[in-house]
């Protein structure tokens, strides 16, 4: 393996992140202590915002109102893709209910949570399509009640933003941001209902707001700035490799760009145009601190050493651009999306193709996949075990836990032993509760 291309430390990183750690501690435990006028104050220091946070009805239809059709017509085209995803992870679920052993009946239910906050984020860009990846996989999931937020520019949230929101689903929409945000969809404030489970991207401070306050909350995954690695062999365009890189790098200045090849001259191709490309484009100054901080070009050996190199990185958006697609499908297995073949960019997935743009990174697709229908709902399970099936399973249970030292658990077990089966003996020792009632 070798460098054609490194990104900066992870020390300079982490040096990053302490700082917003230490900002949003102290803006929860203010949250926490003051509640609602502590919101109030930082919505009039961040957004300049002094307005009711709960859109109207009227002001809803009016923002409506401003959407042109035709960008009516591709929201609705993206949330028709999306909703079909999400129904069918839905109906991948199942509810069952079954006999074991005679007399015992074991099953699970299969229900969504109560209430779920979705942020949408409006900072640098308005992103519609976050609000239809979040709002419209809730509804879908069956939550009855679905709370969504993104931060005012002026004198209101976005409008597309606001009709995204509305086509989705959403019953209740906030016209806030940032952390403050986070924490009032976390302890209900302004609606009275606390989220089960809060998702959606956001930047830095958002994303760490939502993991100090997992546990008091559910959240949907372990989030950072958004990562994307293109695989390529020497079959690759370089020039489709760079623009769909920079593409990604728009994100913003700490957002990862990744290049991992078998080909040397296609890794040096690509750092040859990516200069050229990021010129070109309006945000270049972000483009281009995003590929010179973060950017990254691995070469490798073979395919094989390649799709270790991808399992280690773990990327959020992960894209192959090489022979034999059906080898890297089944190959890769670390990732947040996956995106085979030249025609199938991020873009697709971010935007309209139906899977959902809210997914790990950091690492975290080591072990978790990102946002779909299963986040908003619970697994229960339950059983019904019969007298008759006791003569079994508590003699087996009051042995296990008196193995483990647990008196009161083999207890429970003896005393059902001893009122089902009154004239059995036992070749084991089962404890003669005295009744106290």
């Amino acid at each position: 393996m070798e460098y054609l291309k490194k990104a900066v430390s992870e020390e300079t990183l982490a040096n990053e992140d302490e700082k917003i750690q230490a900002t949003v501690k102290s803006m929860l435990e203010r949250i926490h202590e003051e509640g609602e006028s502590a919101v109030s104050s930082y919505a009039r220091k961040f957004d300049n915002w002094q307005g009711d946070f709960i859109l109207s009805d009227e002001k809803l239809q009016a923002l409506i109102s401003e959407v042109p059709k035709s960008v009516k017509a591709d929201i609705d085209f993206a949330h028709r893709q999306i909703k079909r995803f999400a129904e069918a992870q839905r109906d991948s679920l199942t509810s069952f209910e079954f006999e074991t052993e005679p007399g015992v009946r074991l099953g699970q239910h299969i229900l969504p949570v109560e209430c779920a906050g979705c942020y949408v984020p409006g900072g640098r860009y308005a992103h519609a399509a976050s609000a239809l990846m979040s709002v419209a996989t809730a509804k879908v999931a069956g939550v009855p009640y679905i709370v969504a937020c993104s931060p005012p520019r002026g004198s209101s949230i976005n409008p597309a933003l606001a009709y995204a929101m509305h086509v989705a689903g959403a019953d209740i929409i906030l016209e806030m941001g940032g952390v403050h945000a986070i924490a009032s969809m976390t302890y209900g404030l302004f609606t009275g209902k606390p989220a089960d489970i809060i998702v959606g991207p956001g930047n830095a401070y958002v994303a760490e707001a939502k993991r100090m306050l997992f546990g008091t909350v559910g959240i949907d995954v372990f989030a950072g700035p958004t990562e994307s690695a293109i695989i390529a062999d020497e079959t690759a365009d370089p020039m489709t490799i760079a623009v769909d890189l920079v593409s990604q790098a728009e994100h913003g200045p700490n957002s990862p760009v990744w290049l991992f090849t078998t080909s040397r001259a296609i890794g040096e191709k690509v750092m040859e145009i990516m200069p050229k490309v990021i010129a070109d484009m309006p945000n270049a100054d972000v483009c281009g601190a995003a590929w010179r901080d973060h950017g990254l070009v691995i070469l490798a050996d073979s395919r094989e050493e390649i799709a270790e190199i991808s399992d280690r990185y773990a990327c959020e958006h992960l894209q192959v651009m090489a022979k034999d697609l059906p080898w890297w499908k089944e190959n890769l297995n670390n990732y947040g999306s996956l995106f085979l073949g030249e025609g199938s960019t991020v873009t697709h997935g971010d935007k309209c193709s139906g899977t959902n743009h809210i997914l790990p990174t950091k690492k975290a697709a080591r072990y978790s996949g990102g946002l779909n229908v299963q986040k908003f709902m619970k697994v229960l399970t339950y059983q019904e075990i019969d007298e008759s099936a006791n003569l079994t399973f508590s003699s087996i249970g009051s042995r296990i836990s008196r193995t483990e030292g647990m008196e009161g658990h083999a207890r429970a077990c003896d005393w059902r032993l001893r009122k089902y089966f009154p004239d059995q003996e036992w070749s084991f020792p089962v404890y003669q509760q005295k009744r106290y009632d």
